[in-house]
């Protein structure tokens, strides 16, 4: 009979390029025919040189990890073979129970953990931790526990760096999932160590509400600037109200004209926020009652996709150099309430629908200095008198 040869490919379907990673698998061919098994591994072209991984951080793990492949597969053929009994379904089968017995997949672990960890939670939760996983089984880098290492978690560090993402960006949206999946797994007895323990990850986690605010000049230039196209007016009043009732773009999304309460001559409107399910109460202002009224009490909601990158141009025609969001708006108006407004940490909190005034004040204390200022200015009358 023929021998069946077995050789390590790179990208075979050729998907890769300068920021997409190729895929790495080993090919078995036997009688015109042929089996591929995935290494599991990924890198981008320039890491693949010669039949090896070079040029980054783990590519002696890496090439450890195909030989030791590569071993199980030849050793396999020569089993199979010895009795006889060789087929490409059977080697694929033998290889797989092999692989199995020897670690679990990490990957393959942190998808069960995803079912347990938003079990209850809202769809943007969810939709977090689905992005995040499939962001990590296409970087490739870490697919089984033995790739939970120090080394490997600098590298993504250091990827995420390089695509120019802020320090919150990296620690919210990318390490703070794989800390929360290490810890399972901890947990579980599947690893002994965290290697979050010995690396100092920068979490930068008071800079998100600090850089994304408007000033007050800044909000009115967008309120006011008129918008060249029916589209954008719509835009900007969805972000002017947002503004004025604090909610995020999933409770805009869901409010509801119908569901407003008159208290003391007051609207008030009050449910519980998409994303954490915490209840939040506001009473609706004259601005975002005017933008009411506009739409027949209905709001003009288009995708948060479209919204955001239509507030951008809003923000153009008003002179705003800042890029934008739809979250700018609810820090703009907690902002606003803080600062211009006078309203307590507690009362914000309660508006916001966070849990506690313990993050409301983690998150906007730093930007009190402008109340602070004024608040001593007043105080310095009674305390040292005029001069």
């Amino acid at each position: 009979m023929s021998y069946p040869t077995v050789t390590v490919i790179y990208d075979r379907r050729k998907k890769s390029d300068s920021r997409t990673p190729g895929i790495i698998e080993v090919r078995i061919g036997y009688q015109c025919q042929r089996k591929y098994i995935s290494t599991g591994l990924k890198v981008l072209p320039k890491n693949w040189k010669k039949g090896r991984v070079s040029g980054v951080l783990n590519a002696q793990n890496m090439n450890e990890r195909i030989e030791a492949l590569l071993k199980k597969v030849n050793d396999s053929v020569t089993a199979l073979i010895d009795s006889n009994n060789f087929s490409l379904e059977r080697l694929s089968e033998m290889v797989s129970i092999s692989e199995k017995t020897d670690e679990d997949n990490f990957l393959d672990y942190a998808r069960k953990r995803i079912k347990i960890r938003t079990y209850g939670k809202s769809l943007d939760s969810i939709a977090r931790y689905e992005r995040f996983l499939k962001w990590l089984e296409n970087w490739g880098q870490i697919v089984t526990f033995s790739d939970i290492t120090e080394e490997n978690i600098i590298m993504l560090d250091e990827f995420l760096k390089c695509k120019n993402f802020k320090p919150y960006s990296i620690w919210n949206n990318y390490h703070r999932f794989l800390n929360s999946f290490i810890l399972d797994a901890i947990n579980d007895g599947l690893i002994k160590r965290n290697p979050y323990k010995w690396i100092n990850i920068n979490k930068d986690k008071n800079s998100k509400a600090l850089e994304k605010h408007l000033t007050r000049e800044e909000l009115t230039r967008i309120e006011t600037t008129p918008m060249p196209t029916e589209s954008l007016d719509k835009v900007r009043d969805l972000f002017v109200f947002q503004t004025y009732t604090c909610m995020s773009y999933v409770d805009m999304k869901n409010f509801k004209w119908e569901e407003v309460q008159k208290v003391d001559g007051n609207y008030v409107y009050s449910a519980l926020r998409g994303k954490t399910k915490q209840r939040f109460t506001f009473m609706l202002l004259q601005p975002a009652l005017t933008i009411l009224s506009k739409y027949q009490y209905k709001l003009p909601i288009i995708s948060n996709m479209k919204y955001n990158d239509y507030i951008k141009m809003v923000a153009a025609y008003a002179n705003v150099k800042k890029p934008i969001s739809s979250h700018w708006a609810r820090h703009t108006g907690a902002t606003l309430l803080l600062n211009h407004g006078g309203i307590s940490m507690e009362v914000v909190a309660k508006i916001l629908g966070h849990s506690s005034p313990t993050m409301t004040r983690k998150i906007y204390a730093k930007l009190l200095d402008e109340t602070i200022v004024k608040e001593m200015s007043k105080a310095s009358v009674g305390i040292v008198g005029r001069k």
